[in-house]
């Protein structure tokens, strides 16, 4: 049999579920929205897959100025950063699939970076954590750049999204495949664009975005500090909107959003909806159903779950 995409999910994250739960006053939301997280999970699980596509972001612990490729595939190695109680060490990948998948891209005119010892964090592994826990199924890790200008278009991620389905369904080897897209919804983290930092906060940002390969726990503490401090910058409106093309099959609508629309509306966090829009391209853009959705200002962020069946069918166009 060939392989096939089985199911989609996206999820937002926040390591803040794991150090500031007691603390959090929104408890009755956060919990709806961990209930929704263990519900996505049993889904997963009657799904069956053997292997979870997650694409997920990076919050400089295992990229960094160096460096920031557009896309990254982990095609080997694939080591988690735990910061944060996230879970640490090896992760199994399936590298067959990955390394498929990256041949894949290329011979069809994507151009995706490609690592065989990749690093990742809560942007993957909160994934793993909350969808993935006793479920036995080999991943491969997708890294897409979304908090270092210039950022791949949304437009870009969507087009990788249908690549990744047809490299999939290309791969000549039995595989049930899910495809998990981690992050957003809206949110703003005091993150500066590193091309032009102001003042003592943001400098120190990055500079730790710079130095911090090998040593980013050295400067977790001040950064954790600065996160706390922030505003809480929610837009319910705007995540809603994105739920309803979700649940519609119209994700591509967002396609529209330059970067800096993007932004303005619903914070620099939010550009990890692209995270969702790649795994929603790859699922083709079937209809969603909205599992859970919490704006929770204790954690920045709108924090939503959704499902993607491929076998639903699209409600008619009027």
């Amino acid at each position: 049999m060939p392989a096939e995409i089985v199911l989609g999910v996206g999820a937002s994250h926040s390591t803040l579920m794991n150090t500031h739960w007691e603390e959090t006053a929104q408890k009755a939301e956060a919990t709806r929205f961990r209930d929704a997280l263990h519900q996505a999970r049993d889904l997963l699980a009657e799904a069956r897959p053997d292997t979870v596509v997650i694409v997920g972001s990076n919050h400089f612990r295992g990229f960094w100025l160096d460096l920031v490729p557009a896309f990254t595939i982990g095609v080997g190695e694939c080591i988690a950063s735990g910061e944060s109680g996230t879970p640490k060490g090896p992760l199994p990948v399936d590298v067959p699939l990955a390394r498929h998948i990256a041949s894949s891209l290329v011979e069809g005119d994507f151009d995706p970076a490609f690592s065989a010892r990749l690093q990742i964090d809560h942007g993957q592994t909160h994934a793993v954590q909350y969808l993935l826990n006793g479920l036995d199924v080999d991943i491969v890790p997708l890294v897409v750049n979304v908090f270092a200008p210039p950022l791949p278009t949304t437009a870009r991620c969507a087009a990788l999204g249908e690549a990744l389905r047809a490299a999939v369904q290309a791969f000549p080897s039995d595989r049930r495949v899910a495809v998990i897209g981690s992050g957003g919804l809206s949110h703003r983290l005091p993150w500066p664009d590193w091309r032009d930092p102001h003042g003592d906060d943001e400098e120190f940002m990055v500079a730790a975005w710079m130095n911090g390969r090998g040593d980013w726990s050295r400067y977790d503490a001040r950064r954790r500090q600065i996160i706390r401090a922030a505003p809480s910058i929610v837009n319910p409106r705007f995540d809603r909107e994105f739920l309803d093309l979700i649940e519609t099959g119209q994700a591509d609508r967002m396609c529209a959003f330059t970067t800096d629309e993007l932004e303005r509306v619903a914070g620099n966090g939010a550009q990890e909806i692209r995270t969702w829009l790649v795994m929603a391209a790859a699922l083709g853009y079937a209809p969603g159903r909205r599992l859970a959705y919490e704006p929770i200002d204790d954690w920045l962020t709108g924090m939503a779950v959704a499902v993607l069946d491929p076998t639903a069918q699209k409600e008619p166009t009027t």
